[in-house]
């Protein structure tokens, strides 16, 4: 199968396809690159040739910086939140790459954060770098909350508690920090050793059986609990963060301040504080 993507580019090998994400500045999950990743999961989901699929950044310092603001600035808010019934469009998504009869995998070579991690975390296997690998969930800052399954993933990757302060405290998660809490199989101590061990974990799976991949991955994912129910409520609270003026408010400043430009995404975390800062001075002023 071809893959023609603006975004998004690949190279198979031996069963392995490596997709490479290329949307600089900082690589935000603009309207245009989440289209291509929705198209482009359904696309592997389908291709019985790949054995394996690799996610990784033409960024050496952004894997997916998050969601685009600016987007979600757009989203509906004029009607009250509504419970759905069936999964968003993202949430399927992240559940095709969960999902799917084959193994994926992030290469997480930079930071990653937002709707970025919320994919990667999705995916059944993430690998970093230290001194290079930040994840950081700056949602709650903004007002809103991970609304792309952060929120029901995380804490199943790192416990309840991590999953809290990941989110909550809206911190940057080293590359260490992330491997002992679960996020990260592993943090490398350089891009190239990153590179040489997917490369050869990816062509090693990819010597196995397809249906002995596929089923042995069913199976694992049928010890977790259900997250179908969790998803749907996730999606319902974060429509209501939306609707809340202080997330509006929030989100707008965040871009005021660089979100979104390579300065800003760089400093994410102590801009996310700066957000807060200037609300309580709005407040008090």
């Amino acid at each position: 199968m071809s893959y023609v993507y603006q975004l998004i580019s690949t190279k198979m090998d031996a069963g392995v396809l490596t997709a490479t994400l290329s949307n600089p500045p900082v690589n935000i999950m603009t309207g245009q690159l989440y289209s291509e990743l929705v198209a482009f999961t359904i696309e592997v989901e389908q291709d019985d040739a790949v054995r394996v699929l690799v996610f990784e950044s033409a960024n050496p310092d952004f894997f997916i910086a998050h969601f685009d603001v600016e987007l979600i600035l757009r989203f509906p808010v004029d009607e009250p939140a509504q419970r759905s019934e069936k999964l968003s469009d993202f949430h399927l998504m992240c559940e095709r790459v969960r999902t799917m009869p084959k193994p994926t995998i992030a290469k997480i070579g930079g930071r990653v954060g937002g709707g970025g991690s919320e994919f990667s975390a999705a995916c059944d296997m993430r690998f970093g770098v230290v001194g290079k690998t930040i994840v950081n969930q700056m949602e709650v800052p903004l007002g809103i909350l991970p609304g792309g399954s952060g929120t029901q993933h995380l804490p199943r990757l790192m416990g309840r508690g991590r999953a809290m302060e990941t989110i909550l405290g809206a911190i940057d998660l080293d590359a260490e920090t992330a491997e002992r809490w679960g996020y990260l199989n592993r943090a490398f101590t350089s891009q190239q050793a990153l590179d040489e061990y997917v490369n050869r974990l990816a062509h090693r799976m990819a010597l196995w059986p397809k249906d002995a991949l596929a089923l042995a991955k069913q199976s694992i994912l049928n010890a977790e609990i259900p997250i179908e129910d969790g998803l749907k409520e996730e999606a319902y609270l974060f429509q209501k963060t939306l609707r809340y003026p202080e997330a509006q408010r929030n989100m707008k400043l965040a871009m005021e301040l660089g979100a979104q430009t390579r300065e800003g995404e760089m400093r994410i975390a102590d801009l996310c504080e700066e957000v807060g800062i200037a609300t309580i001075n709005m407040k008090e002023g």
